[in-house]
C-alpha cells in the first residue's frame, strides 16, 4: 500500500490494535482518541461494543453489521456506531480510515 498518512501522523505513537496486519497511529486526548488506521491484511472484527465511534474511510472497504443492519463503506464514506451498540464486520486489505472514539482509553 502507498503511504496513506504523511510523516506527522506516522510520527504519532502506535496504538496496540489486536488485529494482524493493522497499523494505527494514535492522537490522544483527555476525553477521546483519534486513530489513523491502515490494514495490509483482511481482518475479521468480532462482535463487540464500546463508546461512540465515527469512521471516515480514506481507502478500501469495510463491511459492518451495526445493531443488526449490514452496510458496506468505501472511500469517501463515513459511519457512526452509537455508544453501547453491538457491531462486527470485516476489514479488507488496503483499507485506511480516520476513526474517532468517544473515550480516552480505548487503545
Amino acid at each position: 500500500m502507498n503511504q496513506v498518512f504523511p510523516e506527522p501522523i506516522r510520527s504519532l505513537p502506535k496504538a496496540d490494535i489486536p488485529l494482524d496486519g493493522a497499523t494505527a497511529y494514535l492522537s490522544q486526548s483527555d476525553t477521546h482518541q483519534i486513530l489513523f488506521m491502515e490494514f495490509v491484511k483482511d481482518a475479521d472484527l468480532p462482535e463487540h461494543s464500546h463508546a461512540a465511534q465515527v469512521g471516515i474511510v480514506l481507502e478500501g472497504k469495510i463491511e459492518l453489521v451495526i445493531d443488526g443492519k449490514a452496510a458496506c463503506f468505501e472511500k469517501g464514506d463515513r459511519y457512526y456506531i452509537p455508544e453501547g451498540v453491538e457491531h462486527y464486520g470485516r476489514i479488507h486489505a488496503g483499507y485506511a480510515d480516520v476513526t474517532f472514539f468517544n473515550q480516552p482509553d480505548r487503545y
